[in-house]
Order: C-alpha cells, then structure tokens, then sequence
C-alpha cells in the first residue's frame, strides 16, 4: 500500500451498527465534543442544588430560549422541575476540577469551596464567580421524553468572558486550541 492507501483505508467509514445498548450509544455519542456546563437553581426549601450537564444548546434567538436535559432517575429533579429560575455556566478550560466536583452525586455539598457571586435576590439560583459564560434563565417546561426531561428556560440575562471553555470528548475533558 502507498500513503494515499493508508489515508483511504484509515478513515474508511466503519459499517453502521444496529447495538443500541447504552454502552454503545455512549461510544457513538461520545464522538460529539460538547461544551461542559454546571446548572444551578434553588430548591423550594432553599437548598441550593447544581449538577454538571453536556446536553445544552441554544433553542430561540427570539424569543431567547435554551434547553438542557436531565436523568429522570436524578435525585435532583424534582428540584429543577419547582424551580422558577436555573442559571447554566459554560466552564472554563481550567475548570475540570470543579465539572467532577458537580457530577459527583455522593458530594453532600457540591458548592463547597466554589467561590460564588453574591445572591441576585433570596431565591436566586447560586451563580458561580468563574465560568466562561453564564446565562440566567426562567424556568419555561420541563418536557419529559425517554429516560430524560428536557428543560426549557427563557434567557433573562447573560455574560462571557474571554478564554477558552473547557470541552468533553469521549470521555475526557479538553480545550479549544487557539
């Protein structure tokens, strides 16, 4: 074989599968890098709750609207479901620490040590002070669908910083390279 042959051969499309176990969908699923953003919101006893979360995109321009989705089986559901507002923070790339810190569901206090933004009003959700953006949101619907609800929130306010966000790739954190 010459180069060229081994170029061809080397990213020839595999044949597709029809396995749709979990484990395999994660496999295919995880050759989409994503931003890694933590969700935030206040439960109706004021608990603060926050989870680290891959599924969000941006659904309206007009009006502003987002979505992300969550595990039906998160303990953390109900909360999000009562909750009038939820803030999304897209993390930094030096921020991988603190993505682990939010995934980690035996943490009894996610927040702790993570230095957070002064309270917007008593039943704000908790806005952590780094984050490569931030976008405060009404809560809009919670639409359930599969394994998973899908939460729909109205942009009320926002901010970006420079830098680079921190990215999810099969399985591992990474960085834009710029």
């Amino acid at each position: 074989m010459n180069a060229r042959q081994d170029v061809a051969a080397a990213t020839a499309p595999s044949a597709l599968s029809q396995d749709l176990t979990p484990t395999a969908l994660r496999q295919s699923l995880g050759c989409f890098p994503s931003g890694v953003t933590v969700v935030t919101a206040r439960a109706a006893d004021g608990r603060p709750v926050g989870l680290t979360v891959n599924s969000f995109a941006s659904l309206s321009l007009e009006p502003p609207l987002l979505l992300w989705s969550l595990a039906n089986r998160s303990p953390n559901r109900q909360a999000f479901r009562q909750a009038t507002h939820f803030a999304i923070h897209v993390l930094a790339a030096h921020q991988g620490e603190t993505a682990l810190q939010f995934a980690n569901s035996r943490l009894p206090d996610k927040f702790q040590g993570i230095a957070l933004q002064p309270p917007l009003w008593a039943e704000a959700p908790p806005l952590l002070a780094d984050s490569h953006a931030l976008f405060l949101c009404e809560s809009r619907d919670a639409i359930e669908s599969g394994d998973h609800t899908l939460f729909i929130g109205r942009i009320q306010q926002h901010r970006r910083d420079q830098g680079a966000p921190l990215l999810f790739y099969r399985g591992q954190f990474g960085e834009v390279k710029t």
